[in-house]
């Protein structure tokens, strides 16, 4: 059965890679995706399919309350998908305000609307960075009843963010589902994140500036797998749970710069070692149990396989991350 479809953040990284599996999934859907088009929104990422009028694109930030009313008052919208973020834990400690009022301000706007206007399942995308940090441990991971200990503006936006849907469920019954994930990686992701930032700097033959001693952990996922899992959770009939995302990938931030530089066949010593950021966590890992035994959901891109795929597609499109870059550049003048 076809459904009316809102996704929300659908020109950024994760958003425009989930747009495209929807509409080749879903091809009798009706999607309208919305982005504010900030640096980070790059409407490129889904032209071809705005052009191919496989989905509807509007322009507007989901603080805006007037305006997303208007959006919800013209459309019976079945599902609710929101990957609307400030997600780039640097510039939420340069300035939280912008985290605030995306984060936290526009999603709480989001569930309003949901429940005046009786949207069949709203989904939040969050992160495995509103529990906190594991510190130097190995065998520790964060489960869904891991109390949430964030420890960064851009965590702490998230983790309110999450509390509000969860609020929405016990008091309004409004059928919600949240997931958080681990460290996307894969093609379409802004320049400023680790992958595409050590990248393009290797290929300039540039150092690479680690933070600290680079031994901080993160566990990493291709953003197609995670695509599925959504999909997966918003199809199930579980209201008001929680599903932890993982790629069972643990790698630290220097393993990640070593691929890049042996990959392109540089030296290692192109590492330049810089003062670590504040509240920096020191590891992230998830346990992905609860998915994978209720909805059946695994893995299937190797972590080899998958950043081959990333670095080939960047290599290839070089002409896009110039392209992001000077939207930032633009962005903050």
């Amino acid at each position: 059965m076809s459904k009316n479809v809102l996704i929300t953040g659908g020109a950024g990284f994760i958003g425009s890679n989930y747009v495209h599996f929807h509409t080749n999934k879903y091809p009798e859907d009706t999607i309208i995706v919305l982005d504010k088009l900030t640096y980070a929104g790059n409407l490129p990422n889904i032209q071809k399919i705005i052009d191919n009028r496989q989905i509807n694109f509007i322009k507007g930030g989901i603080e805006d309350y007037d305006f997303l009313k208007s959006v919800f008052e013209k459309n019976n919208f079945d599902l609710v998908i929101n990957l609307a973020a400030e997600t780039h834990v640097d510039r939420s400690i340069l300035d939280p305000d912008p985290f605030v009022l995306t984060n936290i301000i526009g999603t709480h706007n989001l569930l309003k609307l949901s429940k005046e206007f009786t949207v069949k399942r709203y989904h939040q995308i969050s992160t495995d960075e509103v529990y906190g940090d594991l510190g130097d441990t190995k065998d520790i991971f964060f489960t869904e009843d891991t109390p949430l200990a964030p420890n960064c503006p851009y965590a702490a936006t998230k983790a309110s963010a999450d509390l509000l849907v969860h609020s929405y469920y016990e008091t309004y019954k409004l059928p919600v589902t949240i997931s958080r994930c681990s460290n996307n990686y894969g093609p379409y992701q802004f320049p400023e994140k680790l992958i595409p930032f050590f990248l393009k700097k290797a290929l300039d033959n540039e150092d690479l500036p680690i933070y600290g001693d680079g031994k901080n952990i993160r566990d990493w996922i291709f953003v197609e797998d995670h695509c599925k899992a959504i999909d997966l959770i918003v199809n199930s009939k579980n209201y008001g749970e929680v599903y932890n995302i993982g790629g069972r990938n643990e790698r630290t931030n220097i393993e990640i710069a070593y691929l890049i530089l042996d990959y392109l066949g540089k030296d290692r010593k192109h590492i330049s070692f810089v003062d670590d950021r504040k509240a920096h966590d020191r590891r992230y890992a998830i346990d992905p149990s609860k998915i994978e035994k209720e909805l059946g959901w695994f893995p299937k891109v190797k972590f080899d396989d998958g950043i081959k795929m990333t670095f080939e597609w960047y290599q290839n499109n070089l002409e896009w991350i110039d392209l992001t870059k000077n939207r930032l550049i633009n962005f903050v003048k």
